[in-house]
């Protein structure tokens, strides 16, 4: 599994809402110059983010973004997810009928690689951007 860059960009732009605070309203320009993100890129994420209910978007002149939700309530998990979609490990634990075999009931790979991706999902949602944030303050 790895993560494409828009995922990565996305973290970097919902830790930046999260430094800020929650009832700032940061122009999308502002957080493209400051977390070294091309713009249109972030644009796309932004509006990814904002369907996903983890950012609030606002119009006009004095308009931005910020979080919809506190820190603490949104996980890695939860940006991955808004962006790549559901976390998996192989394509057969979302969708079984790719199995060329149909063998997944009794698959011992398929069962190892289960248990891998339900670690991995639960290991992302059990870490908040509050919970990166104070580990941003220690180093």
């Amino acid at each position: 599994m790895q993560l494409t860059q828009a995922t990565d960009y996305a973290f970097r732009a919902v830790q930046h809402l999260a430094a800020t605070g929650p009832e700032a309203v940061i122009q999308a320009q502002t957080i493209a110059r400051q977390e070294g993100i091309p713009l249109r890129f972030l644009l796309r994420i932004m509006r990814s983010l904002t369907q996903a209910g983890i950012v609030k978007s606002y119009r006009g002149v004095d308009g931005g973004y910020a979080l919809a939700k506190p820190p603490a309530q949104i996980s890695l998990r939860d940006v991955i997810e808004a962006v790549e979609g559901p976390v998996r490990i192989s394509r057969c634990l979302i969708q079984p009928d790719y199995c060329s075999r149909n063998y997944t009931s009794v698959c011992p790979i398929h069962q190892v690689l289960g248990d891998l991706q339900v670690m991995v999902s639960e290991k992302l949602a059990g870490v908040s951007f509050a919970d990166l944030a104070k580990g941003e303050k220690r180093h």
